[in-house]
């Protein structure tokens, strides 16, 4: 076969080069084994163009640039290169790592001496920035939890949302932002998630896909792997501050009044039953710390907890966590059980995390039998959609009540709804606060003492702009705080004028 002719004029040379006609190089043609056409005369001006376009003929048109090209291939360079490091750490700690008798401040120095170490004897050379670099991330994936490790130090981060190893999401200021980090793989994922439940006791694989656990500053953690998560291991991770918020905070960041902050003060130390309600993610477990704050400390609490979450700040607690079945499907104990079991510890409050089940009738019983002062929260859309929720949590427990005898004991049991909620603009207010009251018919009375105003609307940023305000109507309840030495002033439920 005859090969096209050469163009010999400089202009259709360049015109051929940027059109990808230019024929193979002899070179080229000799290492497939095919003769070539004979080389041509080198002309020196056509060397040196040849030279500047030989760079814009082999990029394609559309691809990425060479700083991009570059930049990608010193990524590639690093995370090889951090893969290569993690292993010889490993390889040099070995069961240092686990030792459990090993304080947590020796093992990360020693960490970070053999790390520097791995690191200069390698033959590759770093720069400060990206020794820096791979010595933070791979001291974040084996002492903390790899690539979310810096978001969960980061207080203006309240949760961490993991869709699959390529896609983390943040909650920041109640907006969500897309994290600029990913996991090398879903393997990573699993060893990080397995990394979080394992200290606790609990575990997820595939015969148990689903799992709640906590972190040491008490964050809570859910996870779900595959075959039930499509697309990648889901992990969420809702943190708590390293300090539980008092009622000072609450103030400042709108989610009470000054008013309604010494009512509901008023009411806990009056050994009011309080049911705090919401949404998820409505503030819910924060309201629930801070009202546990009013106790006295001469009272002895029993708080009771999927994961154990509160904060309480008083001497005499005794906290009590569930525990799943384990892998033989044993081992169960719900928190139902260690409701009943409390009962028989003498509390003097019960604070139940959160009612979800048949526990609510256990709940119930003990607020009716001596137990005042107790509080729990649950997820409800309103505080007459609470009262709905616990008397069909009460129907759970199987013990075919007549609905008028559920409500009468929900009536009789709980004081007062604490309903919380989460705006568009990430605020969590306390929007209604309710005294619950006796049964009226076929339904439990429900008169709303302070009630959030939302009249004045958004501004431009989208932030609310209304306030909790009093209704005016005075409790039914007023004589049982009386009983407990707590008197109530009249100016603190006159209503709020513009």
């Amino acid at each position: 076969m005859t090969a096209e002719p050469r163009p010999r004029g400089l202009a259709e040379r360049l015109a051929a080069a940027r059109a990808g006609t230019e024929p193979a190089a002899p070179d080229a043609a000799r290492d497939a084994g095919q003769p070539g056409p004979p080389e041509p005369a080198v002309d020196p001006l056509s060397a040196a163009l040849a030279a500047v376009e030989a760079p814009a003929r082999s990029r394609p048109v559309t691809g990425p640039s060479n700083r991009r090209v570059a930049a990608a291939t010193a990524g590639d360079r690093l995370e090889t290169l951090k893969s290569t490091v993690h292993v010889a750490l490993l390889r040099e700690l070995g069961p240092h790592l686990y030792d459990a008798d090993m304080a947590q401040e020796d093992l990360e120095q020693r960490v970070r001496v053999v790390l520097s170490e791995v690191l200069g004897s390698q033959d590759r050379p770093l720069s400060n920035a990206e020794r820096s670099r791979v010595t933070e991330e791979i001291t974040d994936d084996i002492l903390g939890f790899g690539p979310i490790e810096p978001y969960l130090r980061d207080p203006e981060v309240s949760e961490v949302m993991v869709n699959g190893a390529d896609s983390i999401w943040l909650e920041r200021a109640g907006r969500l932002v897309r994290a600029d980090t990913r996991f090398a793989d879903e393997s990573h994922l699993r060893r990080i998630i397995d990394k979080i439940v394992s200290r606790i006791g609990r575990r997820v694989d595939e015969s148990s896909p689903m799992v709640d656990a906590r972190l040491p500053d008490g964050s809570r953690v859910n996870a779900v792997v595959p075959p039930l998560a499509i697309d990648g291991s889901a992990l969420t991770i809702r943190k708590f501050a390293a300090e539980a918020l008092d009622i000072s905070t609450l103030i400042n960041i709108g989610t009470l009044t000054p008013q309604s902050a010494d009512f509901l003060e008023a009411c806990v130390r009056g050994r009011l039953n309080i049911v705090v309600s919401g949404g998820t993610g409505a503030g819910k477990t924060t309201t629930l710390n801070v009202l546990s704050s009013f106790i006295p400390d001469d009272e002895r609490i029993v708080t009771i907890e999927d994961a154990a979450e509160l904060q309480l700040r008083q001497a005499h607690v005794v906290r009590l966590e569930s525990r799943p079945a384990n892998i033989e499907g044993r081992g169960e104990v719900s928190i139902r059980d260690l409701v009943r079991n409390s009962l028989r510890m003498r509390p003097d409050r019960i604070i139940v995390g959160e009612v979800r089940d048949a526990s609510a009738l256990d709940m119930l019983q003990a607020m009716n039998t001596g137990h005042d002062g107790s509080i729990c929260t649950l997820h409800a859309n309103s505080a007459r959609d609470a009262m709905s929720r616990l008397e069909t949590m009460v129907l759970m427990a199987g013990m075919e009540l007549p609905i008028r005898a559920v409500r009468e004991q929900v009536s009789a049991a709980v004081d007062l709804v604490v309903h919380q909620t989460r705006f568009k603009d990430g605020s969590r207010r306390v929007t209604h606060i309710t005294e619950v009251g006796r049964l009226q018919g076929d339904s439990v009375e429900l008169q709303d003492l302070f009630v959030f105003d939302n009249t004045a609307g958004f501004d431009g940023d989208g932030r609310t702009l209304g306030r909790m305000r009093s209704t005016g109507r005075r409790p039914a309840f007023l004589e049982k705080l009386a009983y407990a030495n707590v008197v109530l002033g009249p100016n603190l439920f006159a209503e709020e004028h513009e």
